[in-house]
């Protein structure tokens, strides 16, 4: 049974598993990747009524442009047939999107900004896709970034801690993952959020991704909801802390 009171604010999901689905019904890769998107969907209606207030997808990352081209045409296809407002408008949605924009077609880097731009006044939860998009790509641009600033003389090189370094990530308006899910079975994070997770609680389904739905969720957030997040802190200083705010 889920606690309403310790929903997690925040959770980033690996979607893995469409092209392994799809193979076991003797179907394309892309047959699967589309079928993804539905649960996509699915999974974003059923956070905005849990009251997940961000929630973040991994769709597509940088190493992924090594796949066969033909599987990359139909992936970046599948933003431009089903990437739609109708879900955001329903639910108060925001839509935002993280990654290296430069390598995308122009007309997928045109659909994302609209999409953006249309539902930047929503205010319910924010989808994040994550396209183009891994973690060292992003800690190194993050670098380049406050570099170039230490170069102009506006950073000094003293004042450089973890704040300067997470507003200068391409994440930095929103939360820290309280969980990671991860479908599909495998138990990495493959260049995933690596400095965002440094305290999410990690939970791996064997799921394939098309086949995601709301209870596999509900066993995710029940999971989550068993853990102690100390942050560094013993448990006796949790307890100590939770009792305190019990009696404020």
């Amino acid at each position: 049974m889920i606690d309403p009171k310790r929903i997690p604010t925040h959770i980033a999901i690996i979607m893995d598993g469409n092209g392994r689905w799809a193979t076991e019904r003797g179907k394309p890769r892309s047959f699967g990747h589309a079928a993804g998107t539905d649960t996509i969907r699915q999974i974003t209606a059923d956070c905005v009524r849990l009251g997940v207030k961000y929630l973040t997808l991994y769709a597509f990352s940088t190493e992924n442009w090594n796949r066969p081209p033909e599987e990359v045409a139909a992936l970046m296809d599948l933003v431009l047939t089903q990437l739609t407002t109708e879900l955001f408008d329903k639910n108060n949605v925001r839509f935002r999107v993280i990654g290296d924009y430069s390598r995308m077609p122009e007309a997928v880097r045109n659909r994302l900004r609209e999409t953006e731009e249309h539902t930047a006044s929503y205010d319910r939860m924010t989808v994040i896709v994550a396209l183009s998009y891994s973690s060292r790509w992003e800690i190194t641009n993050a670098t380049k970034l406050i570099a170039q600033k230490v170069k102009e003389g506006t950073i000094n090189v003293d004042d450089i801690n973890e704040d300067t370094v997470s507003e200068h990530l391409n994440t930095s308006f929103m939360p820290d993952p309280d969980l990671l899910i991860r479908t599909g079975g495998e138990q990495r994070i493959s260049n995933y959020l690596l400095w965002q997770i440094a305290y999410s609680e990690l939970y791996f389904t064997p799921v394939y991704w098309p086949d995601f739905c709301m209870d596999d969720l509900v066993k995710a957030v029940e999971y989550y909801q068993t853990r102690q997040r100390r942050f560094g802190k013993t448990e006796a200083q949790i307890e100590a802390e939770q009792s305190e705010q019990y009696k404020g």
